[in-house]
């Protein structure tokens, strides 16, 4: 993949508590673009859903979220992503507590936002505000590429209602939660990212091998994930009665009945594992001349997406109180 629009951040600047596998950081070099996005979707929020109190978003004091975990975005499109991201983690945060029949973020206000009518663009005064926030995010994704937003859009709505499942029920094994964790993780809303912001066509007839060379990354996102996101999970678990998390940290302290910090370092050793899965993919799906370009840029940006994603959980407010 050529490297356009951003560049190889130090390491001597940040820490990978061993897990990046050799991975290096890269960064956007135009991150105000995020900021912007980032910071339009809490004041559109703020002003039409309801105001944030105590939020922490992808903005990071050090790395944004978009600027290391889609690096090579167009410049012209990381404003837009940014502010659909910044949306889905405030609905991530935020949706419990709205007077909205105690929704989430897989409930029927989630489906109804980004599920089989995601691609309405209509909006009146009877719909939701976080619908007409979502409208606006398909209209400003059509007006740069209308064939790639659409594609998006249904990706996601995919993905909400596959996830809609996977919360069910606590599992009991860490071999179960995984594919489950690859789902809730957003697979399909980081195929629609990526392939919106950095404008990449998946062929039809290599769209499963796609989605398989990249699951094994997805299973790295969706630990680390886990591992970092741990505490703020317990918690928003605990505040809401519920008896178990769903987080790998919980499904290995309950499968192998040990401590939170011995379930932390097998959750360690699976991400390595899974990473070092997934590298062997990205070699050779790089050296494979016969997949299209787009399929091997892809898989290559999710492998900059799991760098990404590592080093803006260890530094970011979100996860942390500095």
């Amino acid at each position: 993949m050529e490297y356009r629009y951003s560049e190889i951040i130090d390491p001597s600047v940040y820490e990978t508590h061993g897990l990046a596998n050799g991975i290096a950081l890269r960064g956007h070099k135009e991150p105000m673009k995020e900021i912007r996005g980032a910071h339009r979707a809490q004041v559109d929020w703020s002003t039409h859903v309801k105001p944030l109190a105590n939020y922490k978003g992808g903005l990071g004091q050090r790395f944004s979220f978009m600027q290391v975990t889609v690096p090579e975005c167009l410049p012209e499109r990381l404003e837009i992503i940014s502010y659909a991201n910044e949306y889905a983690f405030i609905y991530d945060d935020e949706m419990e507590n709205l007077d909205l029949e105690n929704v989430s973020a897989t409930s029927p206000g989630m489906l109804e936002t980004f599920g089989k009518s995601a691609l309405d663009g209509n909006t009146d005064g009877k719909s939701r505000p976080e619908k007409r926030l979502q409208a606006q995010i398909l209209k400003e994704m059509i007006s740069i590429d209308p064939q790639r937003a659409i594609t998006s859009m249904k990706a996601w709505a995919k993905f909400v209602q596959l996830a809609s499942q996977t919360r069910e029920s606590p599992f009991r094994t860490l071999a179960e939660y995984v594919p489950a964790r690859v789902i809730d993780a957003g697979e399909l809303i980081w195929f629609g990212t990526l392939t919106f912001g950095m404008a990449l066509t998946i062929p039809d007839d290599e769209y499963d091998l796609c989605m398989e060379l990249a699951r094994p990354g997805y299973a790295v996102l969706g630990l680390t994930n886990d591992l970092y996101s741990w505490e703020k999970e317990r918690q928003a678990a605990e505040k809401a009665g519920q008896d178990y998390v769903f987080n790998a940290i919980w499904v290995i302290m309950n499968e192998q009945q040990v401590s939170e910090d011995e379930a932390k370092a097998i959750c360690a050793e699976e991400i390595q594992r899974y990473a070092t899965i997934f590298c062997r993919n990205v070699d050779e799906t790089k050296q494979n001349l016969a997949l299209s370009r787009d399929l091997r840029a892809y898989i290559e940006a999710v492998m900059y997406s799991c760098s990404g994603n590592l080093v803006w959980s260890i530094y970011c407010p979100r996860y942390h109180e500095f």
